[in-house]
This record gives structure tokens, sequence and C-alpha cells, in this order.
């Protein structure tokens, strides 16, 4: 399957894209490419391949639900250019 301009002008109004003359010819080449690549996909015989919706057949591991303060407040206020008391401090804002 071959596309012409006047296809890759109706998809582009479709996307509403504005493309310029050279931007046609552009993407006309470019979506020939793909679909040629796509044609050769359809040429694999994959008889016999069982469909699959991921790559993993397995379980991820699973953590309790629950809240937790990270037990890394003296890590965290290292990082905090002041602290009071085991807590942030910052200018007051407001009067």
């Amino acid at each position: 399957m071959s596309l012409d301009r006047k296809t890759v002008a109706h998809i582009a109004t479709l996307a509403r894209l504005k493309l310029t003359d050279e931007e046609l010819d552009a993407y006309a080449k470019e979506l020939d490419g793909i679909l040629h690549w796509v044609e050769q996909l359809n040429a694999v015989d994959v008889s016999g391949v069982e469909p699959m919706s991921g790559v993993g057949r397995f379980a991820l591991p699973k953590r309790k639900d629950e809240v937790t303060d990270g037990n890394c407040r003296d890590r965290i206020l290292a990082d905090a250019p002041d602290a009071a008391a085991g807590f942030f401090s910052v200018p007051k804002v407001v009067e």
C-alpha cells in the first residue's frame, strides 16, 4: 500500500495538522515506510503462537498497605536549610 499526497493531506486534516507541501512529501515517504514495515510483519507465520497480554506471567510482590513515616527524619532534616526540634523551620509569612 502506498500513500499519495492527497491521502496524507486528508490524514493531516483529520489530525488537525497544518502541513506545508514539503512536509506532505516528507510525511508521505515516512508513512509509506511504516506501512511497508507493517506489511513485512503480516508476512510472518504466527500460527501456533499463543496470544499474550504481557511479557511477565507472575504476580508482583505486595506489601502491607500501612502508613509509616519512613523512619528517616534525621536524614531528611539534614537537607533542610534550618531545622528546629525535629521539624523544618521556615520564616513567618503571615502577620
